[in-house]
């Protein structure tokens, strides 16, 4: 199949970056059925169809971008990936991607270059005012963000950035692995921070020098032994004004997990939270007034399995881990609260807990024996959140729980779980049998097989009075399953090799995004072997299809898809493509720049009417 002249044009644009990518055009009978069929009229009257692009198959295409055109009233708009930013390129005296210590230091390398990371992260558009800004964050240690100024073509609705700044993150302790995030339905962008330091391994600067993953924090202090680890594993709340200026707040009334990201529902005081990990578990925190994160109660979610089939089907409780206010949190935090300070702990005998102890399987680490000291409760439910939920009996046996997204047609959350394993599974890891993630637990997680290629889930939301919620989950069913290659699932000719899920399913679906107006899920990858060039995907629920709408260079991951219905006119669907070749194929980066990484946006499209 040839590929449509867009496309070619997108590969040839990618090409002229700098990144030494080459132009493609390749023929190939790849037996793929791309777009839906069924193009039933989307909500508000508008419909809007994907043409698809098609998996790449020769090398010159698995270093290109390639996005989908879409016929929306038989015009087209999008067919190419636009650029607004590339990490290691200078913008106005900054360099997009460059790390500094938190007096504003840049850091160097050792042959003296600015330290530049190229795991771009989410990127927010923000109208403020009468201008339209962009917080972009790494998922970095030190973390980084950048706060843009872009201009809108007021014709086509294409933009470009004005200005760039590095936002200041000294007044928060510095940032840790900002991975995905939100916009807040009063327009601030709401950051996480990710995989969360373990205070009980991690408690001071000794042990992260030697920890290879949190060694670089380190360098983020002018002064030794500032590492505290509850510094770290917050949402941060950035507001920006429409003089540019910015102000962060650490969200410590929520929790302190490993954020993929928390997304705000539309009564601006429900908050779902997702974990991202081993043994981790689904929270919602249901603030005390609406548009205000800095006190409520916090959830965590008690599964109750009623099918092993498949992704399984659930029904869904929640457990109070009572209230708490961020004045009193932050002052835990800030007097040096340690983990020995919140618990006792013991090893276990023989699998078993002696008595006043809890038992445990959370946080990756296995089985463990807690005990709350006297009075730190509260403090224990924001600084250990997962460990003291898993101890109320709350559910933490997820694996890799990435991105979650609202559907008000259907009054649905959609929620991304990039590989069906380990603590998902019945005593085994993998399909092999293992104690490690269930041993010590509670097992409310029992399916019947390991699915590598992950899943996307719905859940049903209600009101609940008692919890003053209008947006509570009250159960969990699989919507898209990935699609592990088999002898009975088999890959599609000329994809054999490097794809271990089928070219046309998902694999590791990570974040996901709800496309209001036109009525499509948005699913972005974040897989290594599952397929070798990660893709973001629309599915149709209509017709249950799902449209391949942009892939990425050998070893990206995609990041943080994000769906903007309307601004000033136009809709936008965010798109990052992280890392090129940072997850496989690293010996094809000839090094002329194809690892920096691009921070883009498909379409414009029209925008949707409110």
């Amino acid at each position: 199949m040839e590929f449509k002249k867009n496309q070619l044009l997108q590969a040839l644009m990618i090409a002229a970056m700098g990144a030494g990518l080459a132009a493609c055009g390749s023929d190939g009978d790849d037996g793929q059925d791309l777009t839906s069929k069924d193009t039933t009229t989307k909500a508000y009257g508008t419909e809007l169809v994907f043409e698809g692009v098609d998996a790449p198959m020769t090398d010159a295409d698995k270093r290109a971008i390639f996005a989908s055109a879409a016929t929306i009233n038989e015009e087209s708009f999008g067919g190419s990936f636009n650029l607004l930013a590339r990490s290691g390129t200078d913008y106005s005296g900054v360099t997009f991607g460059q790390l500094v210590d938190e007096n504003g230091t840049v850091l160097t390398e050792t042959d003296g270059s600015i330290r530049v990371t190229d795991s771009n992260e989410h990127t927010s558009l923000l109208p403020v005012g009468d201008k339209l800004f962009s917080v972009s964050q790494m998922e970095s240690r030190p973390g980084a963000m950048f706060l843009m100024e872009l201009d809108q073509n007021a014709e086509n609705g294409a933009l470009t950035v004005k200005s760039m700044k590095q936002i200041d993150q000294s007044g928060v302790n510095g940032g840790w692995v900002h991975c995905a995030a939100s916009v807040t339905p009063w327009t601030t962008h709401l950051a996480s921070e990710e995989y969360e330091p373990d205070a009980k391994s991690l408690p001071t600067a000794t042990e992260v020098a030697d920890d290879s993953y949190s060694a670089g924090m380190l360098d983020y202090y002018t002064v030794e032994n500032q590492w505290n680890p509850y510094f770290y594993g917050w949402n941060i709340e950035v507001e920006v004004s429409e003089d540019g200026s910015t102000d962060l707040t650490k969200r410590y009334a929520m929790a302190r997990l490993a954020f993929e990201l928390s997304y705000v529902m539309p009564d601006s005081k429900t908050t779902y939270m997702t974990d991202d990990g081993t043994n981790v578990g689904l929270y919602m925190f249901v603030a005390d007034e609406a548009g205000d994160l800095s006190a409520g109660t916090t959830y965590v979610a008690k599964f109750d399995q009623q099918s092993a089939e498949g992704l399984g089907e659930f029904n869904l409780s929640w457990i109070s881990l009572g209230h708490a206010d961020e004045a009193t949190i932050k002052a835990a935090v800030d007097a040096g609260t340690t983990f020995e300070d919140i618990f006792d702990s013991v090893d276990p005998t023989d699998g078993v807990c002696a008595d006043g102890y809890t038992s445990i399987n959370a946080n990756g680490v296995g089985q463990e024996c807690l005990a709350v000291k006297d009075g730190m409760e509260t403090i224990a439910s924001r600084l250990e959140t997962r460990r003291y939920a898993a101890m109320l009996g709350g559910t933490t046996e997820l694996r890799k729980e990435e991105g979650i997204t609202f559907d008000p047609t259907r009054s649905k959350l959609y929620l991304a779980i990039s590989e069906v394993a380990r603590g998902m599974e019945d005593f085994a890891k993998n399909g092999s049998a293992s104690n490690s993630y269930d041993l010590g637990g509670n097992n409310d997680i029992a399916l019947d097989s390991y699915n590598s290629c992950g899943g996307v889930y719905q859940l049903d939301v209600a009101a609940n009075e008692d919890m003053g919620s209008d947006y509570v989950a009250t159960n969990m069913s699989g919507l898209i399953a990935g699609r592990p290659v088999s002898e009975s699932d088999p890959q599609v000719a000329g994809y054999e090799d490097n794809n271990a899920c089928h070219i046309n399913g998902i694999a590791s679906p990570d974040n996901v995004t709800y496309m209001s107006g036109y009525d499509y899920l948005i699913v972005g990858e974040d897989t290594g072997s599952g397929h070798q060039n990660d893709v973001i995907w629309a599915y149709d629920f209509d017709s249950a299809e799902l449209t391949r709408i942009q892939t990425t260079p050998y070893g990206s991951e995609t990041t943080s898809p994000y769906w903007y219905p309307n601004i000033n006119g136009w809709s936008y669907m965010m798109s990052v493509v992280q890392h090129p070749y940072g997850e496989s194929d690293g010996d094809k980066d000839t090094g002329a720049g194809e690892a920096r990484a691009y921070t883009g946006y498909i379409g414009p499209f029209p925008g949707i009417a409110e």
